[in-house]
């Protein structure tokens, strides 16, 4: 089905098997998952276990102290599941209550950014729903690595080293993070006890024992004591809440995203404006490609802004924005021969018309094909920076991400959720189905769109989609965009003749973020995909043990 065109130099194979795999930022948590297909579990079984170890052994990135969301494909039924287990502020959380403590715009960081942490919640609903095992089974993994401690790898140790101010001003954070003062380095062996304390109380008593038990207590205690609202209601009455995934169509394959308060609808708008052009045509890392690409990532983003926020508080125009006569006419604003430096929103009839990182995404595929796309968040490194006294994580600053604007969508406002960066993705075509995610803020959608099209038109497998040259542009008007050293210079240089102001950007950086993927073929073969630009590995679920009678030699390979 898929070919490797020559010009993308690929570091590594696909893994493939008929049985599962889990693929993960870390090869300890994707072990880990490993294992819970080993023993019976499910793809969500594994996610959840592959996400507990990552918040042990990435910390920086992702924990209890932050949100999740997941899509899940359940092979049997071809039902595709949406969860959002993203938090809402606290009740005692206005603009008002802001603005009359000096703030102009949202914090980027500290106690008022804090929302209540969905990630335990969230596996709970995914394991009551579309589990097997007991939920100690699979913190099992996560519970020893943080008591008995793990080498820290090499990419996260760097990342870990880059926010040593951060952790020490924080004492907490301090005593966590720094043991003997530092950072670990790349190969150093990390406990965290106060971790594996909170992660057994979990296993022992559900979500109860983080949102209503000693841990969601700590949790209050560093609230009240930088000024914070977050109460014990706050904590007790948070539910996810599952959602259906919403899609657009893309020459013949569907994508899916998950709806607002996501930044998912703009991955699909991109794609609708791709779609308006022949990019296969115009070839792969050509200029013409990268142009267009470039210049719907603006548009789409720019629609994205103005109308993502909470669905409860209001619904965003999907339906009108998702139009494919509506993407049509968006796409005549793309010139082909000079970049915009400033896109508006679009203009749709009975609407009245700026928001305001480090993420993991994992995904797991089981033997039966069933699909877990799964990522989860603490927004910047390790979030606030504040550790609840004796918890052993960090809280997020997701709440960062709202604004003081009043009227916008994404306004902040008691028991609301802010927009989201984080977003699992999925797509299928006749039998295929793949479950893929690339973190990294804002450059997520933009990447979600690239990985698409690199399937899509130009044949691509899923690990040559996820290892191919990106760009990205992190900013919402002007020309400025990244630019990968996988990408030709001569296509470099002809993006800086078209008006974009290209910064290149050497391979295999954190810059472009990093991604998995797992796939099924339709046939019964499956596949895994995790990029060179982290530490992350695909692993597949072995061979249950072969037994032999006594005295039985075994077979050679």
């Amino acid at each position: 089905m898929y070919h490797r065109p020559v010009s993308v130099i690929v570091g590594r194979s696909r893994v493939a098997t008929t049985y599962g795999i889990v693929a993960a930022s870390q090869p300890l948590a994707a072990g880990a998952g490993a294992q819970i297909l080993e023993r019976g579990g499910s793809a969500v079984d594994a996610a959840i276990a592959a996400n507990a170890v990552l918040g042990v052994v990435e910390p920086q990135s992702n924990g209890i102290g932050g949100d999740l969301f997941a899509i899940v494909y359940e092979a049997r039924s071809g039902a595709l599941h949406g969860l959002n287990a993203s938090g809402w502020t606290p009740r005692g959380l206005t603009a008002a209550l802001l603005t009359s403590r000096g703030a102009s715009a949202m914090p980027s960081s500290g106690i008022h950014t804090v929302t209540v942490p969905g990630a335990v919640a969230g596996w709970e609903a995914l394991r009551s729903r579309l589990g097997r095992l007991p939920l100690a089974d699979l913190l099992a993994p996560a519970i020893r690595y943080a008591a008995e401690g793990f080498p820290v790898s090499d990419v996260i140790a760097v990342h870990w080293a880059a926010l040593a101010d951060k952790l020490a001003a924080e004492p907490d954070a301090r005593r966590t993070y720094l043991p003997g003062g530092r950072p670990p380095g790349p190969g150093d062996i990390f406990r965290n006890a106060d971790l594996a304390a909170s992660l057994s109380a979990i296993a022992r008593d559900g979500a109860a024992a983080f949102y209503d038990g000693s841990i969601g207590d700590a949790m209050l205690a560093a609230s009240r004591a930088r000024g914070g609202t977050l109460t014990k209601e706050d904590l007790r009455e948070f539910e996810p809440e599952w959602v259906a995934p919403i899609s657009t169509s893309y020459r013949g394959w569907t994508v899916y995203e998950l709806p607002p308060n996501t930044q998912g609808l703009a991955a699909l708008l991109m794609l609708d404006l791709m779609e308006q052009f022949p990019i296969g045509e115009y070839g792969f890392h050509s200029a013409r490609t990268l142009h267009v690409m470039i210049e719907a990532k603006k548009l789409a983003y720019a629609d994205m802004l103005r109308h993502v926020g909470d669905a409860r508080f209001g619904a965003a125009p999907i339906a009108a924005l998702l139009n494919k006569s509506a993407a049509k006419a968006r796409a005549r604003r793309i010139d082909a021969g000079r970049a915009a430096a400033d896109v508006q929103p679009s203009s749709l009839a009975g609407l009245t018309t700026s928001v305001g990182a480090d993420t993991i995404y994992l995904c797991a595929i089981d033997r039966d094909g069933n699909i877990a796309s799964l990522i989860q968040s603490i927004y910047e490194g390790f979030g606030t920076g504040i550790v609840p006294p004796g918890a052993g994580f960090a809280l997020h600053n997701r709440g960062a991400l709202f604004t003081l604007d009043e009227g916008h969508p994404n306004v902040v406002a008691p028991r609301k959720r802010p927009l989201h960066t984080i977003i699992p993705g999925f797509m299928q075509r006749d039998e295929v189905r793949i479950g893929f995610g690339i973190m990294g803020g804002f450059n997520q959608a933009q990447a979600h769109a690239q990985f698409v099209s690199n399937v899509v038109d130009f044949g691509m497998d899923i690990q040559q989609a996820l290892e191919a040259g990106r760009f990205t542009k992190p900013t919402f008007t002007g020309t400025d965009v990244f630019v990968e050293a996988l990408v030709p210079e001569s296509a470099r240089q002809e993006l800086v003749r078209l008006g974009h102001d290209v910064v290149t950007v050497p391979p295999r950086t954190g810059t472009f973020g990093h991604g998995q993927a797992v796939m099924s073929d339709g046939r019964g073969v499956h596949f895994g995909a995790s990029e060179p630009r982290h530490d992350g590995a695909a692993i597949p679920e072995a061979l249950p043990t072969v037994q032999f009678t006594h005295g039985q030699r075994a077979p050679r390979p």
